[in-house]
């Protein structure tokens, strides 16, 4: 069992999901696929020449989130090894099903379709990243889970609490694990890789999108449909975050 592709999921309320598409298109470069789901609540966002790996869903409540569809030739397999490593099943489909993590996190085991090519970069960024978001007390635990579960890479990073899951070269999406500061039910982000945060937040302002607040290496938004995301600053291109200048003799 390997994981052959990823997808990004921005979960946002049915009510906006005309927002979320029109924004997400514009800052993606991408363009709509036909809709999905007994209420059209699934798209897919296309780019040109690339395999798309980011998709939007309506919800039917709540101000939105993030999830990752994991893709495979053997979703049976993904799906014993998951539930083996403490996942929870949420709801059994023909050929995928949609689990939870055991820090509650929603994500799915879909088949592959033979995805291979990554979309480029667009407009000097490139959303690149799933963050979740976890309580310290399930912190370790679902580090485990996915670097277990996934097999990638399991990467410590600048700051004590987060952690990187660096999925093989090719692979569209990575995972960004953040140790909360306080105890409250986890969830999930997006990040946005940017050559120049200020010039993608320019951008961002001009589609709708609002600044909420401003980290060490990345800016927090908000999207025109009440979505949560963040702008980073790191090499679009390798995801990694810029070297510090080399001092002068």
């Amino acid at each position: 069992m390997s994981i052959r592709w990823t997808y990004a999921f921005a979960d946002r309320p049915m009510g906006l999901l005309d927002e979320a598409r029109t924004f997400w298109t514009a800052v993606t470069g991408t363009r709509l696929s036909e809709p999905r789901g007994e209420h059209g609540e699934f798209v897919t966002l296309l780019p040109d020449d690339a395999d798309a790996c980011v998709k939007l869903q309506g919800t039917g409540s709540g101000d939105g989130g993030a999830h990752l569809d994991l893709c495979t030739e053997d979703t049976g397999a993904l799906i014993t090894a998951a539930r083996r490593l403490g996942a929870g099943m949420v709801a059994e489909h023909e050929g995928w099903a949609v689990l939870r993590s055991p820090a509650g996190l929603l994500f799915c085991a879909v088949p592959w379709h033979g995805e291979a090519v990554r979309p480029p970069v667009a407009a000097g960024s490139r959303l690149d990243q799933v963050c979740l978001d976890v309580p310290p007390s399930a912190y370790d635990a679902e580090v485990a889970f996915w670097a277990a579960l996934t097999g990638w890479d399991l990467l410590t990073s600048a700051l004590p609490e987060f952690r990187v899951l660096r999925p093989p070269a090719g692979m569209p999406v990575r995972v960004l694990l953040q140790r909360l500061g306080e105890q409250r039910p986890a969830s999930a982000h997006l990040d946005i890789a940017c050559a120049d945060i200020g010039t993608t937040h320019a951008r961002h302002e001009t589609l709708g999108a609002t600044r909420v607040a401003d980290g060490p290496h990345w800016r927090v938004m908000r999207d025109p449909a009440g979505g949560t995301y963040c702008l980073t600053g790191r090499d679009p291109e390798t995801g990694g975050l810029p070297r510090p200048p080399v001092p002068a003799a």
